[in-house]
């Protein structure tokens, strides 16, 4: 019974690490596009965007995803994109 636990334990690890991995690309992609458009925002904005956009995929390659999409909904929500 522990065992079987055990090993659903580690499926669902395995599956919401994947998730996350999953949501920074489609994040980096809405801000990507989001700032492709000239979006109206301040210089300072823009600056901060690319930053937070540059941060997130830094700690999405470090497996750093819950990290990294705090980073990038920051960034999405400065573009007011949802």
């Amino acid at each position: 019974m522990i065992l079987r636990q055990l090993i659903v334990m580690v499926c669902l690890l395995i599956v919401s690490s994947s998730t996350f991995a999953y949501r920074c690309t489609i994040d980096m992609r809405k801000i990507d596009e989001a700032m492709a458009k000239k979006p109206a925002i301040t210089q300072s904005q823009e600056i901060e965007v690319r930053k937070l956009r540059t941060e997130g995929e830094a700690l999405h390659k470090k497996g750093k995803h819950k990290e990294s999409i705090e980073a990038l909904h920051k960034a999405l929500e400065i573009l007011d994109v949802q």
